[in-house]
């Protein structure tokens, strides 16, 4: 294996320490195997109302009849 050094700016680290390690202990850290399984949905049927309620949303959504999240928020009077 060849040596190589790199410099990273002191800005960068703002004076910590780095570590250097796999993408895939990355991952591991980031989300261990039971968090995985935690995180996954279980399906479900949706009932036929539910159905035709998501049919009329994608709907409206591909002719860009919905609310942005600023609109939502001023219709609602949010001050945040």
């Amino acid at each position: 294996m060849q040596n190589a050094n790199i410099t990273i700016p002191k800005a960068i680290t703002k004076g910590e320490e780095l570590v250097i390690i796999t993408r895939r202990e990355y991952d591991n850290l980031r989300m261990p195997e039971t968090s995985k399984k935690e995180k996954r949905v279980k399906e479900c049927e949706l009932s036929k109302a539910q159905k035709e309620a998501l049919r009329q949303a994608r709907l409206n959504m591909a002719k860009g009849n919905f609310l942005t999240l600023d609109e939502l928020k001023q219709k609602l009077g949010s001050t945040n």
